[in-house]
This record gives structure tokens, sequence and C-alpha cells, in this order.
């Protein structure tokens, strides 16, 4: 038994079963325990590998339609270059590497990132060293100014709750504990205002994911561009409507019981893009796109094609195969989606804009 399941199971008996929320909240950001304050979780020797770590091409992609969408907006002279839940550190490595001849970006650019993670500032200081990046627990922390954001696989891993249709209303998805185990179980139906949009869509027994935590956060990305000017590029897994559980663990690069060893595996739930997107108040909001579509339209065929000139052998394999792991439809290409959040009457960003 983890030491955070036995504290988890502890805590049940004493107040009752938990919503998956305030479990996936435990797990991942315990402060002895959590799964992201304990460790660092990219890469072979951690528990999944993210679009950067796979690939340059993925930043510098990204960075040049961020310098483009700045320089589109008048190229202010002070920017805040932030970007939320960085792992490692290497997508804004990648990003300031590939806009370092844009002139005057990153004179304008002051870095900022959002990270819960000791463990993974730790690691962005060393990969960011240089460049003097500025560390934050929230976003609301930021200063006020022009914001040209990225988030990339951060808003998957926000507590999510679900909820089962019944004919009665709602049966909320709970974590109970029963003979030393944690299991999932359903409270009693109960009608759920939040959800009532959702009756023309589901019937009995069909369920759908919320999350909390993520139209607050969208909502403030959204006032600060509308406020400040600005951009905010939104990658994750999901889909435009939340259909069905995608609740999921991942250790050892394997699917895993979520249940099972608490604080020690990833947990993260498919992204409601519809949601996002709805709470981007006063800004102009792009249809949500496919990863690859965007990477394709920005020229990463033809970067590939660059780098692959200096590449022979099982390097050459392996670029090969990174190229199409993030842009082929069958793996990241479709399975991810983006969507990018501009100033009412901007341009969008390049590779949003078709």
């Amino acid at each position: 038994m983890t030491a955070l399941k036995d504290i988890l199971i502890r805590q049940i008996a004493t107040t009752g079963p938990i919503t998956l929320a305030d479990y996936m909240t435990q797990c991942l950001l315990h402060p002895q325990h959590g799964y992201y304050t304990t460790r660092d979780p990219l890469g072979q020797a951690g528990d999944f590998t993210t679009a950067p770590e796979i690939s340059q091409m993925f930043g510098e992609m990204l960075g040049l339609c961020l310098a483009q969408t700045w320089l589109d907006q008048g190229a202010p002279r002070h920017i805040l270059l932030a970007e939320l839940g960085p792992g490692r550190g290497t997508l804004m490595a990648d990003i300031l590497r590939a806009t370092r001849s844009v002139p005057g970006f990153h004179a304008a650019a002051q870095i900022h990132l959002v990270e819960a993670s000791p463990t993974l500032r730790a690691a962005q200081a060393q990969r960011l060293a240089g460049h003097s990046p500025i560390w934050h627990d929230s976003i609301a922390d930021l200063p006020e100014a022009p914001l040209f954001l990225i988030a990339n696989e951060f808003f998957d891993a926000l507590p999510i709750r679900q909820f089962t249709r019944d004919d009665k209303g709602w049966r909320e998805t709970m974590v109970a504990a029963q003979d030393g185990n944690l299991i999932p179980a359903l409270s009693d139906p109960a009608p759920i205002q939040a959800l009532d949009h959702r009756l023309a869509d589901t019937t009995p027994g069909q369920l759908v994911e919320t999350c909390a935590p993520a139209a607050p956060i969208t909502g403030e990305i959204a006032r600060r561009i509308a406020d400040h000017g600005g951009a905010a590029l939104i990658f994750d897994y999901g889909d435009w409507r939340s259909n069905g559980d995608t609740f999921q663990a991942l250790e050892n690069h394997q699917h895993a019981d979520p249940f099972a060893h608490p604080g020690q595996a990833d947990l993260t739930a498919h992204v409601d893009f519809e949601a996002l997107a709805k709470s981007a108040n006063r800004v102009t909001a792009s249809a949500m796109t496919p990863q690859g579509v965007v990477l394709e339209s920005l020229g990463i065929t033809a970067r590939a094609q660059t780098l692959a000139q200096a590449l022979s052998g099982a390097a050459l394999e392996s670029h090969i195969a990174a190229h199409r792991r993030l842009t082929h439809p069958q793996e990241m290409g479709s399975l991810f989606k983006s969507l990018a959040l501009v100033p009412t009457g901007a341009a969008l960003p390049p590779g949003f804009d078709a």
C-alpha cells in the first residue's frame, strides 16, 4: 500500500467517499506524496512522453507561430511569454531557439512559467538558464501585460468530475474504500443544474465529464488577452464535447488501474474543447483544429526534410518516426486538438487561420 493510499482510505473512513476531482487533486498534488510534487514524470525513465520531448520541431513551429502573431499585433515592446505546465522546459527552450532570429522578439519577451512541481521547476531552471524565467503558482499571479501563452498537455491533468445520467438525474462517480482498496462507486441520483444542457444529447446510462478549474483558467487567459493583447495556443488530447469515460492512469508508459497506486501514476482525462471555447469571453477563439493540421500548416514537413539532410541510420529513422508521431492522423495528429485565442478583431495565428 502506498502512503497516499493509506491516507485516502483513512480519510474516506472518516468523512465518506470523495469525488473524483478530490481524488485526482490528492494523487497529483499532495505536498508529500503527490505524483507531480515528487518526481520528473517525463521521458523513457518516467511514465509518459509529450510532444516537445518527441521532437524539437514541435516547439520550433509553435515558437515561430507566436513570433509571427506578435508581429501581426504590432510587435509590442514588452510581453509575457508564458507557459502553463512547462514540463522540463523543453518546449520553451525550443521556442526561444527558433525565435532568436526574429528581430526584437527576445528583447520584448519576459519568460513566465506556471508550475506547481518543485522537481520540474528545478529542471526548468537548468534548461532555461540564461533566460531568467519567473515562476508562478497560478496564472492569476502573472503581471498585467500583453500575454503570449502556450499550454501543451496542461488542461488534461486538471481534476474532473464524472456524472452518469439516470432516469432520476445524474449519479456522480465517487471514490470509496472496500477491503483495503480504493474503488469507484456511484452516488444516489440527483438533478444537476449545470448539466441541464446535456439532457438533449445524452440518454440514461451515458457518462459525461466536467472540469471545474478549466473555465476560470481559460477565462483569465482570455481576460488578459482582451485587456492587453496577445495570443494563447492550447494543445491537448480531447474533443469538442465530453462524451464517455476518459479518466485514465499511465505508469511506466502503460495504462494502469487509476485506483491501484495513488500518487505513483499520472492521472488525466480528455479535454472538453467546447467548454474551453465557451469560457473564452471577449476574445476570438479559433475553430478546434487537429494538431497534425496545425503543424503541417506551419511547415513542419519542410523543417523535417531540412533536419533529415544531416541524419542517417538510426538517427534518421527516429527523426522520421517522430514526425509521423506528431502529425499522422492515426497517432497524435488527430487525437490531439488545438485552440487559439486572440483579441477580437485580430488575425488568428498562422496554422489556425484556414
